[in-house]
């Protein structure tokens, strides 16, 4: 059995797992303006931005010479996480500590730098460092030499399916023997390249009131926005976490991964598979489920595909669903990470998050999506949905963990 034991957050509505879940749960977010270049040109201007956490505050400066913003946040929330599962690394065998984070863009900002100094200046004023701060495996590699951590580690790039990949996988790395594992994902991608990159998709709102610009299954749903950031976690075998007094979030119950098929195949997508096989791993059913945490994409007809789907498994109306992200924007590999937080988290306190910036559900979608303030809830089981674009569909299940059992 694998259980979380250490959680760490850098999210654009709050640094920190208690700040992160007051901001979810009072409705502050974290969408405002870029501001980190000229967006005066562009037909969308608002995202998630981490602009509250100053990493020289947190980091020596020979990794801020080395690193890109997505690296210098994943850096961060793995410190937070070790500290808040209070592991003291030098007492465990290296071997014995793995990584495993997803990344979706890899260093943008710092390796888009380094190409204007090659294009404008030549090749000799490109930093040495770009070798590998641009690669989407960095988080995973910085993390390991910081904390001297050399068991089995892997990256993994799915989009916003990417986080729940990699949980999913420290869940599998701890089965195969590994005591602990760090694991997550955190993302950013905000200079003029990046934000480019996002607006190619075709699916970001052009909304220009960030209260409303991103509201996941309303009548009025118009896209969504990006955001940075993301979280990072402690996962250890149950046992072992035991033994050395350990408090434990919860535990990773189910994990599940699908692709959807060709487009025009006539096939559905993958999401409902792998929410159900995500379950079966569980060995859970749908009526055990207290609360499903949606990927919420902000797009009409995958708004409308993901509460199929949703139908399907757990008939109309029949479990609260909710998207947080409304206030972060969507994190690439970060977001489903931020929502397993929220999920523990209302596992431990009993209340489920709503959605801000949705006011009206169309009739059709079938949802109880929970709206306009926290529900008080009994929350033992919760399935988190992630999926990204190019196919990608994940599902973890995560569960109360008796501390005594």
């Amino acid at each position: 059995m694998s259980v979380i034991t250490g959680l760490g957050v850098v999210a654009p509505n709050g640094f920190g797992v208690k700040e992160y879940w007051a901001a979810t749960l009072s409705g502050r977010s974290g969408i405002r303006e870029l501001d980190r270049f000229d967006t005066s040109g562009y037909p969308a201007r608002l995202a998630g931005l981490v602009d509250h956490v100053d990493p020289a505050a947190y980091l020596p400066g020979r990794l801020m010479q080395q690193t890109d913003v997505s690296t210098r946040l994943a850096l961060i929330a793995a410190q937070a996480a070790i500290e808040d599962a209070d592991v003291d690394t030098d007492a465990i065998a290296d071997y014995d500590m793995g990584i495993v984070t997803a990344n979706a863009s890899g260093g943008f900002e710092f390796t888009h730098r380094e190409f204007n100094k090659l294009w404008s200046r030549g090749p000799d004023h490109v930093s040495v460092y770009e070798s590998f701060a641009w690669f989407y495996a960095v988080n995973t590699g910085q993390i390991s030499i910081r904390h001297g951590m050399r068991g089995p580690s892997t990256a993994f790039v799915a989009e916003q399916a990417g986080g729940l990949d990699a949980l999913g996988h420290a869940r599998r790395t701890v089965r195969g023997g590994v005591p602990l594992v760090v694991s997550g994902g955190v993302d950013s991608a905000f200079d003029p390249w990046g934000w480019a990159s996002h607006l190619a998709s075709g699916r970001v709102s052009t909304d220009p009131d960030p209260a409303v610009a991103y509201r996941p299954f309303d009548v009025r749903a118009a896209g969504y926005l990006p955001g940075e950031g993301g979280a990072i976690c402690v996962v250890e075998d149950a046992a072992a976490a035991r033994l050395r007094g350990a408090r434990a979030y919860g535990e990773i119950a189910g994990y599940a991964a699908t692709f959807d098929p060709a487009p025009d195949s006539g096939r559905p997508p993958g999401l409902r598979r792998a929410a159900e096989a995500a379950l079966a791993d569980a060995g859970a059913g749908a009526g055990d489920v207290d609360v499903v945490f949606a990927d919420a994409a902000g797009v009409p007809e995958l708004d409308r595909s993901e509460a199929e789907a949703l139908r399907d498994i757990f008939g109309v109306r029949g479990v609260p669903v909710t998207a947080p992200k409304a206030l972060t924007g969507r994190v690439l590999s970060g977001g489903g990470m931020l929502d397993v937080v929220a999920a523990l988290m209302s596992i431990r306190e009993g209340v489920i998050p709503p959605t801000f910036g949705t006011t009206e559900v169309p009739a059709g979608y079938g949802i109880d999506l929970v709206l306009g303030e926290p529900r008080p809830a009994a929350v033992r089981t919760a399935l988190v949905l992630a999926r990204g674009r190019w196919g990608f569909n994940a599902a973890v299940v995560i569960r109360t963990f008796d501390q005594g059992s």
